[in-house]
Parts: C-alpha cells; sequence; structure tokens
C-alpha cells in the first residue's frame, strides 16, 4: 500500500471567517480562484456544500477529462472536508481560523495514489506542480476574498 502524502498550504487573509468561507463553498467565488484547469461540478441538479454533498473535480486537460467524485464528509462553519477515492484517495480539507487581524486559511491534501503506475506519473510530472498550484490558488482565494471583504464593507 502506497503511504499517505500531506500537502499543507496555509495563508493569512484581511477578511472575516465567513467571507473566506463563501470562496470554497460559494460555486460562482471557487471558480474565480480555481486552477482554470479545473472545474467543480456538483453530483446532482443543485450546488450543496452540506455534509454528504458530492462533487466532481474536473481537470480540464485534451482528451482525458480525468474526474474525481468527493463527498462532503465534515462540515462546520468555517471548515469543509471533501473525500475522495479514485484514483487519488484521501481528503482535502479546508479550514478558516480567526486571527485577530483577519482568517488563516489551512488547505491540508491528504492522500495515496493506490495504482502504482498512477503514483510513478504523479511523482515524476505532477507532484511539484501540485503542490505549487495549492499555493497559487491560496493566494488567488486571499485576492476574492479581500476583494469580496472591500465590497462588503
Amino acid at each position: 500500500m502506497a503511504a499517505p502524502r500531506v500537502y499543507e498550504h496555509s495563508v493569512l487573509i484581511r477578511a472575516s471567517a465567513t467571507q473566506v468561507e463563501r470562496c470554497f463553498t460559494e460555486q460562482a467565488l471557487m471558480h474565480r480562484w480555481l486552477n482554470p484547469a479545473l472545474r467543480c461540478e456538483p453530483v446532482g441538479a443543485t450546488w450543496s456544500t452540506q455534509l454528504g454533498s458530492q462533487f466532481r473535480f474536473m481537470l480540464q486537460v485534451p482528451v482525458l477529462k480525468p474526474s474525481l467524485i468527493s463527498t462532503i464528509v465534515e462540515r462546520e462553519p468555517g471548515l469543509v472536508v471533501w473525500q475522495f477515492q479514485g484514483f487519488f484517495k484521501g481528503r482535502d480539507r479546508w479550514e478558516c481560523q480567526p486571527e485577530s487581524n483577519g482568517t488563516r486559511l489551512l488547505n491540508r491534501f491528504e492522500f495515496t495514489i493506490p495504482n502504482p503506475l498512477v503514483r510513478i506519473g504523479f511523482d515524476q510530472f505532477a507532484a511539484g506542480l501540485t503542490q505549487q498550484d495549492m499555493k497559487a490558488q491560496l493566494q488567488r482565494l486571499k485576492q476574492v476574498a479581500e476583494r469580496l471583504s472591500g465590497e462588503l464593507s
């Protein structure tokens, strides 16, 4: 069995936890900061971030368009945890931690890659890019949340 991997990044955002949470729970706001090659669509007719809701995350690459079904397995104010099983198996945790000067957003991506061929391909081509993209996404989310905070104040 493949060893679990953990990629964890955080960013301080000058916005309330409520405004930051909206950025990773509302579809229109999510698509402002997600990597443009990644789409997130609800499984079913409506978007919901309630416990048990399912989403399809699709990588928009020519020909393949691999997707991963994710289910919300933890949900509290300021916290969403997606669990997924497919070519990756694991969890993607988004947590707001209020601070005196804003909100620290923590993103923890914990996963295994069960298929050895997929694991080798990931290690050779995508591991570093995935971590860079996580950092870049947090910076884009920060911009969206701070812009949203400015619009509301």
